[in-house]
């Protein structure tokens, strides 16, 4: 499995611990890469589950890092975790034995946010493209994904994380959307992992590459702007870091179409709530993220 990281070493070596735990039978391979920033070569072990420490070889950035992970193993499945996240002991192994001959599996996570955790789960066992375009179904979080290797390789059925995702934002949603379309990804609705949301994130103010990121995705899957609620949802965002990174006019020109695309969309009320300074999007997506949620 691949832990990418950057400069958080406290929160690291608790996601590198909680891996080790796995009360996984199988043989477990663990390599942290560090992105832009210098290994701690001294987390290297080579007790079972052994521990490989690396620098990114590739394209700066957390796509390029995870590409660097999956290259160095040699294991048929390959899965992620976040260096600020941390997976539930059984997590590998029911989703092994869930996966079947499938080539991609998530499973669902829960949020901790400011000490509180709350479960999000996607209530179904099956994702299809249909699910993916309509919603980015932030549940199936990259520290939940599993697949086999042989598929994430270049000319691989699903391919490597894409190095071109401005920022290495959103890149997880692409890879959800391309393995759907080899076959649907098999989903174990539990909260095996937990992810940290808050200051810990490198991109929470991030506001031009979150803009950058979602046009990237449009122009990458079609079947988002195909589906009228889809769309409407990344409008709907493309509005609020719009207005959040002071850029009113634009801002007003997405929340116009988002509300062509689907006048029942909430980020339309919080766009033009910003715009008409009732409240801020930072005020909204603190509030949001207290119950575990997000724009």
């Amino acid at each position: 499995m691949v832990i990418p990281t950057r400069d958080r070493p406290g929160l690291l070596k608790r996601a590198i611990a909680s891996v080790r735990r796995q009360d996984y039978p199988g043989v477990l391979r663990i390599i942290v890469v560090y992105d832009q920033t210098e290994p701690d070569w001294r987390l290297a072990v080579a007790d079972d589950p052994a521990v490989m420490v690396l620098a990114n070889w590739r394209t700066p950035g957390l796509a390029g890092a995870r590409n660097t992970g999956i290259m160095a193993l040699d294991t048929d499945l390959v899965a992620f975790c976040d260096d600020d996240d941390v997976w539930h002991r059984s997590k590998l192994h029911k989703q092994v034995a869930f996966m079947g001959d499938a080539p991609f599996a998530t499973c669902s996570m829960e949020v901790e946010f400011e000490g509180r955790v709350h479960p999000r789960l996607a209530f179904k066992n099956r994702v299809r493209i249909a699910d993916l375009a309509r919603s980015r179904m932030a549940m199936l979080h990259s520290s939940s994904f599993l697949a086999r290797r042989e598929a994430l390789l270049p000319g691989g059925a699903i391919g490597p994380v894409a190095e071109d995702a401005p920022g290495s934002q959103n890149e997880d949603w692409d890879l959800l959307i391309r393995a759907a379309r080899v076959a649907p990804i098999v989903h174990v609705d539990e909260p095996l992992v937990r992810v940290l949301w808050g200051r810990t994130s490198f991109y929470a103010n991030e506001y031009g590459t979150k803009i950058s990121s979602l046009r990237w995705m449009m122009a990458r899957h079609p079947e988002i702007v195909r589906c009228g609620a889809g769309a409407a949802r990344v409008y709907g965002q493309l509005a609020c870091w719009s207005v959040a990174a002071g850029d009113r006019r634009n801002a007003w020109r997405w929340a116009g179409r988002t509300v062509r695309a689907n006048w029942r969309e909430p980020r339309a009320v919080i766009a033009l709530a910003a715009l008409s300074r009732l409240t801020s999007v930072e005020k909204v997506l603190g509030s949001l993220h207290r119950r575990g949620h997000g724009i």
